[in-house]
């Protein structure tokens, strides 16, 4: 496969100022020359250069479309291939018409679901944690997703389990030489050689996980829904966090009959709220579909926010949903506060903690500041933190790193109830590999080929 030359589209497919289609392999350049016509000759064009001219059909001598083309010669390319990148007019006719005529020759093939980085990993240009930031980098939410997925790219947390298996290859060299001259051994020595070694590869993978609920959160944000009975503002809630009239709002109960879903970013941190219809008991069939709807989002909800109107006194069916919210992370919004407040507040304050509950007014916007700080403190302890970017986010990594640490304590342990270190080598090195499954060094083959069926077209 990989003598192959492949094609894709690299931009979104529709109407826009350009649009890129990406050839990469041994044959890019020849192929592309086939159909590109210019006063200069591209076969024999420098790496990292720009030639301006036009697509020919090279069967009916059409001119098919004027382009700019662009070589970029391996391994100094993204797949560390020859790779030309060919910028049409945007549009899905023209690019399209280009594409056509390029796997018209036989000499190109379209391209599989991120195939162009799956090469890029397998030439070693990238690991697999940078190949996996790729997917993040296009997926992110927040400035500040983006900027941990932006480091995970550039290598910042590749190099931190390279740090990690370097410390244990040395210390498997150590119980090799020690298993193969065992007269110039004192087991007692190496037994605690093993654990000071083991105990610091755990101290570090530690600090890495801790930050892992935090990187979990960035890359695929809060599950938040916004939950209470009918008409106490939670689709008036959801216009004001997005700054768009997404849900209609009526002073009639019901108004919302189904789950609205929006992606935002609050403080920096990505909330995916669902803005659910009012949970009450009711004879209407559509309104008792989107009331089951409203409370399988809340069994799925990372968060919750439960708005009550503050300006009237305590319903029975408030009181019916705070039964179904114990132990569950609530923020209680004592909503429309600008009005004179009815509701005894006292009942609230027994069911939930003082620094969970917010009282606001969605009409004047009073409150979604504190709301935002309240998030914050519940998910990433007050402050997001900024000085170290290399959050662990992926759930591949964190697993294979809750896995090392494991093996490692195992490690440990057999040396302290005196297990032979020819033994104990098997759980060190079985750290060693997982360490090497997180950045692709030990890794099967089906693992790969899924990992990079997430990938969009073309990347």
């Amino acid at each position: 496969m990989m003598q192959d030359t492949i094609a894709a589209i690299s931009t979104a497919v529709g109407e826009g100022g350009i649009a890129i289609i990406r050839v990469s392999g041994p044959d890019a350049v020849k192929a592309c020359a086939a159909v590109f016509r210019s006063k200069s000759n591209i076969a024999d064009a420098d790496t990292h250069t720009v030639h301006y001219g036009h697509i020919v059909d090279p069967y009916s001598g059409e001119t098919v479309e004027e382009i700019l083309l662009t070589v970029m010669r391996g391994p100094r390319s993204f797949t560390a291939e020859d790779v030309v990148e060919l910028s049409t007019h945007g549009g899905v006719v023209a690019v399209k018409r280009v594409l056509e005529l390029l796997l018209r020759s036989g000499e190109v093939r379209l391209a599989e679901p991120g195939e162009f980085t799956k090469r890029a990993f397998l030439n070693g240009r990238i690991d697999l944690t940078q190949a996996e930031a790729v997917i993040d980098l296009i997926r992110s939410k927040s400035d500040r997703a983006f900027t941990v997925a932006l480091k995970q790219a550039e290598g910042m947390l590749s190099k931190k389990v390279k740090a990690l298996r370097h410390g244990l290859i040395e210390l498997l060299a150590h119980i090799e030489v020690n298993i193969d001259y065992p007269e110039h051994d004192v087991a007692s020595m190496t037994s605690a050689y093993i654990r000071e070694r083991c105990g610091e590869a755990c101290t570090e993978i530690d600090r890495m996980l801790k930050t892992a609920a935090e990187g979990k959160i960035l890359r695929e944000g809060i599950v938040t829904a916004i939950v209470g009975r009918p008409n106490v503002g939670k689709s008036s809630l959801l216009n004001a966090l997005v700054q768009e009239n997404k849900a209609i709002v009526t002073d009639i109960p019901g108004t919302t009959r189904d789950v609205i879903e929006e992606y935002i970013t609050l403080g920096g941190i990505p909330l995916r709220l669902l803005d659910t219809a009012g949970i009450r008991e009711t004879s209407d069939v559509v309104e008792r579909i989107g009331v089951e709807r409203s409370r399988t989002a809340l069994e799925e909800a990372d968060l919750i926010l439960f708005v009550l109107n503050a300006n009237e006194p305590l319903h029975p069916d408030d009181r019916e949903l705070m039964e179904k919210l114990n132990n569950r992370p609530v923020v209680v919004l004592l909503n429309k506060t600008d009005l004179p407040v009815v509701l005894d507040t006292a009942e609230i304050e027994d069911r939930f903690p003082a620094e969970s509950i917010v009282r606001m007014s969605v009409l004047t916007e009073q409150g979604l500041d504190e709301l935002e700080q309240v998030i914050k403190r519940m998910f990433f302890g007050g402050e997001l933190e900024s000085a170290d970017l290399t959050y662990v986010s992926n759930v591949r990594h964190i697993s294979l790193l809750r896995q090392a640490r494991q093996s490692l304590v195992d490690a440990m342990e057999a040396t302290e109830i005196g297990i032979p270190i020819d033994i104990v080598q098997i759980d060190v090195r079985t750290a060693w590999e997982q360490l090497g499954e997180m950045i692709g060094d030990s890794v099967a083959e089906s693992l790969i080929d899924q990992i990079f069926s997430q990938f969009c077209l073309g990347k």
